[in-house]
């Protein structure tokens, strides 16, 4: 037996020792009962003076030194772990409290590096060429995530994703999962209630994701109001092609089916359905801690769970000798503002709160498919979106938020004794927030869209979240923001510009055996100078030029077919799409050349001409004559 092979097996025998004192627990005094408690998660993005993703977590982490903000799986990500607290009072505002204050020190030590702390479900300026093993944070669990979810895929992670624009990529690492932020919210539950409640969470998830969404814009595409949903599930979906035709639940998902039993359940089914990704193995003796009278830690347990990315997960923890179990709802995104976030809360800690008392068994009262068809509903369109409410009562989302849902939120809040100048404030926020229309996902897209035709996507996107920094340092919420200014001609001229922003993305290519004929009639219908040529595969196989085109007409009398493969060149010119313009320009001034391939990972992803020189060039020379 390999070393591997006896690592899982021990694990796998601690995940079921841990699975059978976890059942034994549930029939002891050793779980705390009669305490409503929350806590949140905070995730964040590091940018750079260019506001593309900077890689700076290490040093951020080192200068705040507060053991609340830890790593994540990127380097230009990091967490803010809020404390526990009592729900009632002002754990509202001490909630938002915490959170600023670490915040702030994040964004000080960001700032000694030249970068900023941004909030934003998914980063506008994210793109792959982010997404390299250079930026995985360098820590060993990481790593052997990495490499275990690669080998469960078997290849490269596809993605696909549908909305008002289409995408389609692969990559050939976990870190697409760093693209999301989220904003995890806990809330403790006793372990009689637990099924109970874990269901009223399911259901509740969705008006305040529709709410809340933030998350519209994926590498330039406009895709679903919370796109974080739809990546975090492509880029964790490990199952084979055959267990997609069994139906295979995903590793990432909202659930099947309602919770009937107690949270063992849970546990028992991802045990049986996920194969073990992180085989740590702890040296515990959790039968030994329970006779003992003291709450075992379940490592196994827990380290099995957090590979499993329920949208409502269920956690178990132990702290001062006592156990608990929480409800941890990840949909989430992170942003646009700390006030937006405490009043996302605000309105999910009170709609778990009033429904926990005053709704029996919710299975009775709603279909689960009806609860997970809301769920994605909300991820899609926001407060646009229409939901089936209890009792079969079906209307526009935002309606049903401020005609029903706010008031039920409203009472869950004050019967906790929970500060009501909080709650007028920040269900307040969730009442104008979704009255006005303007989510943080709507702000993206209006702000994105009214710049169309004023610079190309990829600067748009560089000025969506210069626009993102400095609003979120007003502390206003996202309903009271003006959409992004169009940038002036100085915010292109003072950056340093990257051949990403300003290339070609829709390339029109031909393959090596289709006829010249094809190729001539291709540049005239689309008034283009140079044509790739690709095979089957994808793969760049030469470059037909005009110049080409018309040395062969030259010749005059042409009675035999020519196919592409006879005309092209593959002496290629080529360029990375995070080299600079002034790269660019050099590359095809010293090549002679009047076009540049863009190249990523041996695919064709771009084409940069003259013609794009000289459009992303003339705001640079109108800007530099006007300060003359």
């Amino acid at each position: 037996m390999s070393d591997s092979e006896r690592r899982l097996h021990d694990f796998s025998r601690a995940l079921i020792a841990d699975v059978n004192a976890l059942e034994a627990m549930l029939e002891t005094d050793l779980f705390e009962r009669g305490m409503r408690r929350i806590g949140a998660e905070l995730e964040l993005f590091f940018v750079g003076p260019d506001h593309y993703p900077a890689p700076i977590a290490a040093e951020v982490l080192e200068a705040v030194g507060d053991p609340r903000l830890v790593h994540e799986l990127a380097r230009f990500n990091a967490e803010i772990n809020a404390s526990p607290q009592a729900f009632g009072g002002t754990c509202l505002s001490d909630l938002e409290a915490e959170l600023r204050s670490l915040l702030d020190a994040a964004d000080a030590a960001a700032r000694a590096e030249n970068c900023r702390v941004a909030l934003a479900g998914v980063l506008p300026t994210l793109s792959l060429t982010s997404l390299g093993l250079d930026n995985l944070t360098d820590k060993p669990r990481y790593r052997a995530l990495n490499d275990a979810v690669a080998r469960l895929r078997g290849g490269q992670f596809a993605l696909s994703i549908r909305g008002l624009d289409e995408l389609e990529v692969s990559h050939d690492n976990v870190l697409l999962e760093a693209c999301t932020t989220s904003f995890q919210l806990h809330f403790q539950v006793a372990p009689e209630e637990f099924a109970r409640l874990y269901n009223i969470a399911q259901v509740v998830t969705a008006p305040v994701l529709a709410a809340a969404v933030n998350s519209p814009l994926l590498f330039g595409r406009r895709l679903w109001q919370e796109t974080r949903l739809a990546l975090f599930e492509g880029s964790i979906d490990l199952r084979s092609p055959a267990e997609h035709r069994r139906d295979t639940p995903s590793r990432v998902s909202f659930g099947d089916r309602w919770v009937q039993g107690s949270v063992v359940e849970i546990f028992k089914e991802q045990i049986a359905r996920f194969r073990v990704v992180l085989p740590d193995l702890a040296n515990e003796d959790p039968a030994a801690d329970i006779a003992a009278g003291k709450p075992p830690p379940l490592t196994a347990l827990r380290l099995h769970n957090g590979t499993v990315w329920r949208w409502n997960r269920a956690c178990y923890g132990a702290v001062d000798g006592v156990a608990h179990l929480r409800i941890e709802n990840r949909a989430l995104p992170s942003g646009p503002t700390l006030a937006d976030q405490t009043a996302n809360a605000a309105f999910f800690y009170g709609l778990m709160a009033a429904m926990a008392e005053d709704v029996g068994d919710i299975s009775e009262q709603i279909s689960f498919a009806d609860a997970k068809r809301n769920f994605f509903a909300a991820a899609r369109y926001g407060v646009d979106s229409h939901t089936t409410w209890l009792g079969q009562e079906r209307g526009p989302t935002g309606e049903l938020i401020r005609r029903r849902l706010l008031p039920l939120a409203r009472e869950g809040l004050l019967s906790g004794g929970v500060d009501s100048g909080d709650v007028d404030r920040y269900l307040g926020i969730i009442d104008e927030r979704v009255a006005s229309g303007q989510t943080g996902a709507q702000w993206f897209l209006r702000s994105f869209e009214a710049m169309n035709g004023r610079a190309p996507r990829d600067l748009r996107l560089r000025r969506l979240v210069e626009q993102l920094l400095d609003r979120q340092e007003s502390g206003a919420p996202v309903h009271e923001w003006e959409l992004a200014a169009p940038a002036d001609d100085e915010f292109w001229s003072e950056r340093v510009v990257r051949v990403e922003e300003f290339m070609t993305r829709d390339v029109f290519t031909v393959r090596p055996e289709d006829l010249v004929d094809l190729v001539a009639s291709v540049m005239d219908w689309q008034h283009v100078r140079y044509i790739p040529v690709e095979d089957d595969e994808g793969g760049l196989a030469g470059l037909i030029t005009h110049r080409a085109l018309l040395r062969l007409l030259a010749r005059g009398d042409r009675q035999t077919p020519v196919p592409a493969r006879e005309l092209m060149t593959a002496e290629l010119i080529t360029i990375s799409p995070t080299a600079s313009l002034l790269d660019a320009m050099r590359t095809m001034r010293d090549h002679a050349v009047g076009c540049l391939l863009v190249v990523e990972a041996e695919r064709l992803v771009g084409i940069v001409t003259q013609s794009d020189l000289m459009r992303v060039t003339a705001p640079v020379i109108e800007a530099a004559l006007r300060r003359r």
